[in-house]
């Protein structure tokens, strides 16, 4: 990337291609988090993905079990 070697300056990049300076820092950024490793991975946010869902379900049956807990145990000790 011309920006990236330094072969070219923003300002020249930003008249060759018609995009802002903003534009051209985040995408540098993007691709020097992309090749140092930094950032989550695509299977990493799958699976957190994945892992909140599963939560989500338990979470939903454990409500069920408490209110099935609850019904059962009015009729084992009327007030």
């Amino acid at each position: 990337m011309l920006a990236r070697k330094g072969e070219a300056p923003l300002a020249q990049i930003e008249k060759d291609f018609g995009l802002s300076v903003t534009t051209l820092k985040r995408w540098i950024a993007i691709a020097e988090r992309k090749e140092s490793g930094a950032g989550p991975a695509a299977v990493e946010l799958a699976e957190v993905r994945e892992l909140k869902k599963r939560n989500r379900l338990l979470e939903r049956e454990n409500e069920i079990l408490r209110r099935a807990a609850a019904y059962l145990a009015r009729d084992i000790n009327p007030k």
